[in-house]
């Protein structure tokens, strides 16, 4: 799995104008399922998430992760994360888990972050989503679990 962390002080997802999820700080969460993943990769990526210090302490060093600082987490399905444009001008997304198992592990993956964190909001797995985020630094964090 991949996913791109932003650091927030605010995040919202809305589809067909309407608020689906929406945080003050903590950290958007852009998530992309391959082909090779399951729900143990899933488990890994979210607890590397949970425990990132990437949030300030007292003395301003990025010492602090989510938990630490109480924040929350905004989990958006991307599989456009999987992205390949070596080949030309169209970006190839054959990467990307097919969608039955994209849904099925972000699902999980969700479901895990509920039991894990007390403020979990989301996105819609394959709909067209507008999200809105002020990013925070900005501090923006790649992570691939491969």
């Amino acid at each position: 799995m991949k996913a791109l962390l932003q650091r927030v002080r605010e995040a919202r997802v809305e589809v067909g104008g309407q608020v689906m999820g929406q945080i003050g700080q903590g950290l958007l969460v852009l998530v992309c399922a391959e082909p090779e993943d399951s729900e143990a990769v899933g488990e890994r990526l979210l607890a590397k998430i949970l425990k990132l210090r990437i949030f300030s302490d007292e003395a301003g060093k990025m010492n602090r992760s989510v938990q630490d600082v109480g924040g929350g987490l905004l989990l958006v399905s991307q599989f456009t994360l999987a992205a390949d444009v070596r080949g030309g001008n169209r970006p190839s997304f054959t990467a990307a888990a097919p969608p039955d198992l994209g849904r099925r592990l972000y699902e999980d993956f969700v479901a895990r972050a509920r039991q894990a964190h007390p403020a979990v909001q989301t996105g819609i797995f394959g709909a067209d989503m507008q999200v809105h985020l002020l990013n925070d630094g900005p501090v923006t964090i790649p992570i691939d679990m491969r």
